[in-house]
């Protein structure tokens, strides 16, 4: 198939929802999408789902009018100048972390964190402009984490571009694009989680089930899993977890006073925070053993609070560690972990909840609100109405 380039593609005029008021219902609008620029993809999104940084950043003030979503999977419409990694009609998984494969982060193994091309808040990476635009007013649309999924068609930097075989099944390759491949990423690369240890799980939502999931695969003995749903511990137990917490039930005992009663006294020798709560950060630190004792921090917060944790117990030689997309990179990883789901090492259809149209998507956001939902898979063409509950 001919590459189409910048200059033979033009304008898409399509659907998206766009959020205009924080905490609002998003509204689904006709909007104006730019062709590629250099080093850019242009992807028709085949469907797209909804993490719960999505719902933190849609109620924040100052992110409007914004297309939300960063969880995706699309085909290749059109590419800008400099593009030779994907083609036209390539099946490509959007991902909100780059990955240039130049910088000194991305060509060690310690970080993951791309240092050529930061996110920059609403725009695209490299002229820090929109490729969005409202077709009634010709108001510009703000872009979000170099993704913007809930719309019919999209513009992508290509360091944020993750190819993958055309017959890999979308919805799957839908989760790939962040939260399963956060908690999995987390417990094999972030924490190594080592045959025979104890694991906590603060949020049993998809990332923290990835985690389970991940620990398990690593070869862990005990997987604790901590959240005030107890309906989410069956679908835990089918992912690997071999205990469950409700904060609400312990007899007025603290968590970590639980998990160490469980582990002997000593504490979990790794914890995962999953939330985006300082408060329960610091509970998963305080459950976790001297010595070698290590908390990930998974969650993310929305108000920047500080965590309250003694500088004292720090000395005793427990750690804590921050990880953005489960210490992933993505070009190199996501392949693989897409190859494990192939050869049936990793599970990821216990995540999809919910299946549904384009149109039902403010629905899809009051299902994980209300957590009735891990992911619901939101198809652009329309979709047979699937609820599995959680």
């Amino acid at each position: 198939m001919e590459q189409m380039n910048t200059a033979a593609a033009k304008s898409i005029r399509c659907r998206a929802a766009v959020s205009r008021v924080a905490g609002q219902p998003l509204e689904m609008e006709e909007v104006e999408v730019a062709p590629p620029r250099a080093h850019e993809v242009r992807i028709k999104i085949l469907c797209t789902s909804i993490c719960h940084t999505d719902i933190t950043f849609w109620r924040m003030e100052g992110n409007h009018p914004s297309i939300f979503g960063h969880e995706a999977v699309g085909v290749v419409e059109s590419v800008g100048e400099h593009v030779q990694e994907v083609a036209v009609g390539d099946m490509v998984v959007p991902v909100f972390a780059a990955q240039c494969s130049e910088c000194p982060d991305c060509l060690s193994d310690r970080s993951n964190l791309c240092s050529k091309l930061s996110n920059v808040a609403g725009l695209m990476p490299r002229d820090r402009t929109t490729r969005f635009s409202s077709v009634s007013t010709g108001e510009p649309i703000r872009h979000f984490l170099s993704v913007s999924s809930f719309a019919e068609y999209t513009v992508v930097d290509i360091t944020h571009i993750v190819k993958l075989d055309v017959e890999f099944p979308p919805a799957m390759a839908c989760l790939l694009s962040c939260g399963i491949s956060t908690g999995v990423g987390a417990a094999w690369k972030v924490a190594a989680v080592e045959p025979g240890s104890s694991v906590a799980v603060f949020g049993l939502g998809a990332v923290g089930l990835a985690v389970a999931q991940g620990a398990r695969m690593r070869g862990a003995k005990r997987i604790i899993g901590v959240d005030l749903n107890p309906d989410k511990f069956a679908v835990g137990k089918r992912l690997g977890m071999t205990d469950f917490i409700n904060p609400n039930d312990t007899g007025g005992k603290t968590v970590s006073e639980v998990i160490k009663e469980m582990t002997g006294g000593g504490g979990a020798d790794y914890c995962f925070e999953c939330i985006g709560s300082t408060s329960v950060m610091a509970e998963a630190f305080q459950s976790t053993r001297n010595g070698w004792g290590k908390t990930i921090l998974l969650g993310v917060s929305g108000n920047k609070a500080p965590i309250g944790i003694p500088s004292h117990e720090i000395l005793r030689g427990r750690s804590v560690i921050g990880s953005l997309f489960g210490g992933i990179k993505p070009k190199n990883d996501i392949p693989m972990l897409a190859q494990k789901y192939l050869d049936k090492e990793l599970e990821l259809e216990e995540f999809i909840t919910h299946e549904m149209g384009f149109e039902e998507i403010n629905r899809a956001f009051e299902l994980l609100t209300q957590g009735k939902s891990l992911r619901c898979i939101i198809w652009m063409d329309g979709a047979k109405e699937i609820d599995n509950g959680v």
